[in-house]
């Protein structure tokens, strides 16, 4: 639903105040108002606006030395700790391409950014947050203790814009597309896909016959895209875990994509939640909000790539997963993925 901010900023802080235990983005949704509008109240006690263009808010970010990135959607969390290296500035994407940390930045979506500083009981938090046009967070960079806070405050000095409003006013969220595809390009579909040579080009595929990823999948049927139950998805990383199976796991939303490459170890559920827990990468992922889950095939120069990929229930894309793969194809995540639950009722 659209989001209008009603409440004044000294109304916000009040309610932050009242409930401090509280995560920000669910103090948002409770309150019906953007996650930036909370943050927005703060600017002059504990935030500072920043300039919010990938090309001028990474490169800095690589002098802080480790850190927590995060990156969320409505239904997962993705937190990997390293370091920023190896960025790819431009327009209209941006990359940052080091072996922990590694993002696809979508500038167009960095409207807003602010740099936090909030004493809590456990000492002084720190931390950047991106935000879109509509008040959600894109990215979020977190120092750790090993982090470089003088770099920090450099960082936080070259880059305020100098306004000093309280105020946020949300634009309206894009509302969810849901599956779109076409029957009568089905076969062109499928006889394009087999000319595939590399996954990016999918995009662009599904894009220029009018359709989207998940409405493709709907309609190309086997071999190119299979229904899995929505408990693959759990099953998938169990497996992964138990077999120290290197994967890719790819969480994003419009403004930002990160990658997980590498082993998972502790796979611990919390009521919804399905937690990995590692000590440098943590996922968080509802569960319950797992709709749809498909094995998808597509044909590549080093030969086939094959994902699990999970969808919530307005057709919105939660995770990617593919085996990472080295010189050679990655043939124990290719086996147990076939061997993962389909939907009841398909054999």
């Amino acid at each position: 639903m659209p989001l209008s901010d009603p409440m004044t900023p000294d109304a916000l802080l009040e309610a932050r105040t009242a409930r401090p235990e509280r995560r920000a983005r669910d103090l948002a949704n409770e309150l019906g108002v953007s996650e930036a509008a909370l943050v927005a109240a703060e600017v002059g006690r504990t935030a500072t606006r920043l300039k919010a263009h990938p090309n001028d808010l990474i490169p800095p970010v690589s002098t802080l030395g480790e850190v927590m990135a995060l990156t969320r959607n409505d239904s997962a969390v993705h937190e990997r700790v390293g370091e920023y290296v190896e960025y790819h500035g431009g327009e209209h994407a941006t990359m940052v391409l080091g072996p922990e940390i590694d993002l696809r930045m979508f500038p167009k979506h960095w409207a807003h950014a602010f740099a936090v500083v909030e004493e809590t009981d456990k000492g002084v938090k720190r931390s950047l947050q991106v935000f879109d046009a509509a008040g959600d967070a894109v990215h979020k960079v977190h120092l750790k203790p090993a982090s470089d806070v003088a770099a920090f405050e450099k960082l936080v000095t070259a880059l305020a814009t100098g306004d000093d409003s309280r105020d946020f006013d949300a634009a309206p969220r894009t509302p969810p597309e849901g599956a779109k595809l076409r029957e009568d390009k089905m076969d062109l579909l499928r006889k394009e896909w087999d000319r595939m040579t590399d996954t990016h080009q999918f995009l662009r595929l599904v894009s220029k016959l009018k359709m989207n990823r998940l409405g493709a999948y709907r309609g190309a049927g086997a071999p190119y895209a299979e229904p899995l139950a929505p408990a693959a998805v759990s099953a998938m990383l169990e497996g992964a875990a138990a077999e120290g199976i290197e994967i890719m796991l790819f969480v994003g939303n419009a403004g930002c994509i990160q990658i997980h490459a590498g082993t998972i170890e502790t796979i611990k559920p919390m009521g919804p939640w399905q937690n990995v827990l590692d000590p440098r990468f943590n996922l968080h992922l509802r569960a319950d909000h797992v709709a749809e889950v498909w094995r998808v095939w597509k044909p590549t120069q080093r030969g086939p790539a094959i994902s699990v990929e999970a969808f919530d229930a307005e057709g919105r894309l939660i995770l990617q997963c593919f085996g990472k793969r080295k010189e050679a194809e990655p043939v124990a995540w290719n086996a147990m993925v076939a061997e993962l639950p389909a939907p009841e009722g398909v054999a």
